[in-house]
C-alpha cells in the first residue's frame, strides 16, 4: 500500500510532518472543544464535544440564552459551525450569516442574486489560513468563497469568488441539476465536494471532485462511473459512462476525512434511474459504496459496496464515523457506516478489512421485464440492526382506524425483506427510502460507542410501464411535461400526496403566482429538485401554464399537438406510482409503534447498550401506554459530560438523554421542529448548545430561528 505519513526520525522522536489541515479541528482529538469548528463537530464526523459545563445533574435547568429569527420560514437542516466565539450559518433561503455565539447578534448576511431559494442546506465550511480566513458554502450549482469576517466575495476564488460544480463534470451535465446540499470535506488546501444530482432518467454523473481552497480551481475528480481502464468498469454495460440515461453514484450527504493519514472517506448513493437498472446490467461499482481515497489526489485506497445494482434508493445516508475500537486488547482505528437498511459496517480505516464478519445472502429476484437484480446482498453479522426487518399483517399499528384496510395491503403486496424488488402489485419497502438512518448523522464517543437514531417507517411503491411516447405526443405541452418530470410526486391529477410530503397543485391559480411557482420550478424547494438547468424558457412557460389551467389539453382529434418545445427525456421503460408513505387513514404511519428509535450501540464486542423510543405521538395513545415514536431527521450530539442532545422529531422537542443509560433526563418545546444537528461550543467559559428550528418538514409549522440554550447565571 502507499505510504500516506511523511515520516523522520529526529533525536529518537517520531515526527509527523505535512499532516495538519489548516483552519480545521485540532488534530488528535475525537471531537470538538471550545469550537465547533466543523460540520458534525469535526473531520471524523463524530458529533462529539469534550464540554462537561453541563451534565446529567444540571441539564434540567437550561434555559434559553438567546433566539436569531432568519425572517425567511422554511426547512434549515443546518449544523452551524461557531469558530472563536463567531457562529456561522444558513437560512432557509440558502443565505449565509454570523452571529455573535454568545448573544446572537447578527454580524453580517450574504443575500443571493436574483429570486430566494427554497433549498435544503445542512451547513457550511470554516477555513484560514494566517488572516486569511473564508466560508465556503454552495448555493444552485455554485461554490462560493467569501470573507469571514465581513461576509464579502473573494475575488481570487474562481470568477469572482465563486466556481461552478459542474466544472469536471460531462458536458451533458451542463444542462442537468447539479446542487450542494451538504458542505464540503477540507483536507490541506482542498475541498471535497458532495453532489445532489437527480434520481430519475437522464441525472447526471456524481463524479467526487477537489477544488483549490485558495484558487477555485478543480484539482481532481474521482469518477464514481468508470471509465475504460479504470477499476470497476466491467461493472457496467459497456460504455456506460457515455449513456445520457445513467447517472447518479454520487456522493450527497457528506464525507469524513482522516487528515494525519491522508484519506477521505466518501459514501456514495444508488445509480440512476433510482428504481429501474435493466440499462445498466451489472453490480455498478461505485453507487453504493464507502470509497477510501487519497485525499490529495483523489485515487483509490480501498472501497466497499454495501447494495449491488442498487434499484431501491438505498444509498448510503450519511458520512460515516471515524473511531477507535478495542480488539483482544488492541485499538484499531476504524471507520463505520450507517445505512437505510439499518445496518452498521464496521471496517478497518487503513486497509478496508471488515470488523466484524459480513454475508453475501440471496435475495429475492425482480420480476419486472428487462432487470437484472443481483442475486445477493451483504449482510453484517454484528451488530444486529437498529432498524426492523420484517413485516406481517399481524405488525399494523393499533391505532390505525382502517386497520384491516392495511392488513389486506400487506397481504397483496410483495414483501421479502428489505431487498425486496418493487412490483406491479406494489411492494412494501421497509425500511423505507428514508432508513433506518438519515443524513443527520450517527455520533461516537472515545470509548466505540455509536450512537444512531432510526426511522421505522415503511413505503408502499408500484413499479408499471411508462406512458407510450405516442401517447405523450398526444398531450398539450405543458401537460407533457408535468407527466414525465411531476406525477411521480404529484399524482396524474396533481392530488399530491400530503401525507408523504407532497402538496396538491391544483388551484394554484388561487393560491400563488406565477412568479412564485417559477422561481420553485427552477430553482428546486426543499427535496424536490431544480429544473432550472433542464427546461428551456418556453418548456417553463408552457409548464406554469398547464398548472394555471390556461392551456389546451390535447388536439380535438386526439392528434399529436404541433408546436411543441422540445420535451425528450432518455428512455426508460417503467415508472413509479410514487414516493408513497405507507401512512394510516390519519397519516400515521401503518405499522406498529415505535416509529423513531435511539439506539446505543458497543462497536468494540458488536452489542447494544440500550435501544429507546424517540419521540412522541402524546395525543394518538393513553396516558401510561408506550410512547410511539416518531419519524426523525437530524442526528445526536454527545458529550464528555455524559449527556446525548437529539432534537429531529416531528414534535417538536429537544431532548437530553443520558449517554450511559438512555435515560430521557430533559426536553423542551422548540419554537418550530427542528430537523437539525445540534452543535455545542463555549464563550467566556460558558457552554451553549444551538439547534436550527425551521420546521415545515413531515407537516409540522414553519419556523425561521436558531435557538441557543444554557445554564442559568
Amino acid at each position: 500500500m502507499k505510504q500516506y505519513l511523511k515520516l523522520i526520525m529526529a533525536a529518537g522522536v517520531l515526527v509527523i510532518t505535512g499532516l495538519f489541515s489548516r483552519g480545521c479541528s485540532p488534530e488528535g482529538t475525537m471531537g470538538s472543544g471550545k469550537n465547533w469548528y466543523e460540520y458534525q463537530g469535526g473531520p471524523e464526523r463524530n458529533q462529539y464535544s469534550e464540554l462537561r459545563q453541563i451534565t446529567p445533574r444540571n441539564v434540567d435547568k437550561l434555559e434559553v440564552a438567546w433566539e436569531y429569527h432568519t425572517q425567511d420560514t422554511g426547512q434549515v437542516q443546518t449544523n452551524p459551525v461557531i469558530v472563536n466565539d463567531t457562529l456561522y450559518g444558513m437560512t432557509a433561503t440558502v443565505q449565509p450569516f454570523a452571529l455573535n455565539a454568545a448573544t446572537g447578534q447578527e454580524y453580517w448576511r450574504k443575500r443571493g442574486e436574483g429570486p430566494p431559494r427554497l433549498n435544503s442546506s445542512r451547513g457550511l465550511v470554516y477555513w484560514e489560513e494566517g488572516n486569511d480566513k473564508r466560508i465556503l458554502y454552495t448555493h444552485g450549482e455554485w461554490l462560493y468563497a467569501l470573507d469571514a469576517a465581513t461576509g464579502n466575495a473573494i475575488p481570487a476564488f474562481g470568477d469572482s469568488g465563486r466556481v461552478s460544480l459542474k466544472a469536471g463534470l460531462e458536458r451533458e451535465a451542463q444542462d442537468k441539476m447539479v446542487m450542494s446540499t451538504t458542505p464540503g470535506t477540507v483536507y490541506r488546501d482542498l475541498v471535497v465536494m458532495p453532489l445532489r444530482v437527480s434520481e430519475g432518467p437522464g441525472a447526471a454523473k456524481g463524479h467526487i471532485q477537489a477544488f483549490n481552497i485558495k484558487t477555485g480551481e478543480l484539482e481532481w475528480i474521482f469518477h464514481t462511473i468508470p471509465k475504460p481502464g479504470e477499476f470497476g468498469y466491467e461493472t457496467w454495460p459497456k460504455n456506460a459512462y457515455e449513456n445520457p440515461a445513467i447517472g447518479g453514484a454520487n456522493n450527497w450527504a457528506g464525507m469524513a476525512v482522516d487528515r494525519r493519514r491522508g484519506i477521505v472517506y466518501v459514501p456514495t448513493g444508488s445509480a440512476s434511474y433510482d428504481f429501474y437498472g435493466g440499462n445498466r446490467k451489472g453490480k455498478n461499482l461505485f453507487a453504493n459504496s464507502l470509497l477510501a481515497l487519497d485525499a490529495e489526489t483523489g485515487e483509490r485506497i480501498w472501497h466497499y459496496q454495501f447494495v449491488h445494482h442498487d434499484i431501491l434508493d438505498r444509498d448510503l445516508p450519511a458520512p460515516p464515523n471515524l473511531l477507535t475500537v478495542t480488539r483482544g486488547g488492541k485499538e484499531i482505528d476504524a471507520v463505520a457506516q450507517t445505512t437505510k437498511q439499518g445496518f452498521v459496517f464496521l471496517f478497518d480505516r487503513e486497509t478496508g478489512e471488515p470488523l466484524f464478519p459480513i454475508e453475501e445472502r440471496p435475495v429475492p429476484e425482480s420480476y419486472v421485464g428487462g432487470e437484472h437484480t443481483w442475486p445477493t446482498q451483504p449482510f453484517p453479522t454484528r451488530p444486529a440492526p437498529y432498524a426492523r426487518q420484517t413485516l406481517t399483517p399481524d405488525d399494523i399499528s393499533p391505532y390505525a382506524e382502517n386497520r384491516e384496510e392495511l392488513r389486506e395491503t400487506v397481504r397483496n403486496s410483495r414483501f421479502e425483506g428489505p431487498f425486496t424488488p418493487l412490483s406491479a402489485q406494489g411492494t412494501i419497502v421497509f425500511p423505507g427510502l428514508d432508513g433506518g438512518a438519515e443524513w443527520g448523522g450517527a455520533a461516537a464517543d472515545p470509548q466505540g460507542i455509536l450512537y444512531v437514531n432510526s426511522n421505522q417507517m415503511a413505503w408502499h411503491i408500484r413499479i408499471s410501464p411508462a406512458i407510450p411516447e405516442e401517447e405523450l405526443q398526444k398531450m398539450s405541452p405543458g401537460k407533457r411535461l408535468y407527466t414525465t418530470n411531476c406525477t411521480t410526486c404529484h399524482g396524474p391529477d396533481r392530488s399530491g400526496n400530503p401525507a408523504s410530503g407532497f402538496p396538491a397543485l391544483t388551484g394554484l391559480d388561487n393560491t400563488r403566482s406565477k412568479e412564485y411557482v417559477e422561481n420553485i420550478i427552477t430553482g428546486g424547494k426543499g427535496m424536490m429538485p431544480a429544473f432550472g438547468s433542464q427546461l428551456s424558457d418556453p418548456e417553463t412557460e408552457a409548464l406554469i401554464a398547464y398548472l394555471f389551467n390556461e392551456e389546451q389539453l390535447s388536439n380535438s382529434s386526439g392528434e399529436p399537438v404541433p408546436d411543441q418545445p422540445d420535451t425528450a427525456r432518455p428512455e426508460v421503460p417503467y415508472q413509479i406510482s410514487g414516493y408513497t408513505r405507507f401512512v394510516d387513514s390519519n397519516g400515521y404511519p401503518a405499522i406498529s409503534p415505535p416509529w423513531g428509535t435511539l439506539n446505543a450501540i458497543d462497536l468494540n464486542s458488536g452489542e447494544y447498550l440500550w435501544k429507546v423510543t424517540l419521540g412522541d405521538h402524546t395525543g394518538l395513545r393513553d396516558e401510561g401506554d408506550p410512547k410511539t415514536g416518531t419519524q426523525n431527521y437530524g442526528g445526536p450530539v454527545v458529550t464528555a459530560s455524559g449527556l446525548l442532545f437529539i432534537a429531529g422529531t416531528s414534535d417538536g422537542k429537544f431532548r437530553a438523554f443520558d449517554k450511559e443509560t438512555g435515560e430521557l433526563l430533559w426536553e423542551t418545546t422548540l419554537p418550530a421542529a427542528a430537523f437539525a444537528t445540534p452543535s455545542t461550543y463555549e464563550v467566556d467559559g460558558k457552554q451553549y448548545i444551538v439547534v436550527a428550528c425551521g420546521g415545515t418538514k413531515l407537516g409540522t409549522p414553519g419556523g425561521d430561528s436558531y435557538v441557543a440554550f444554557a445554564l442559568p447565571e
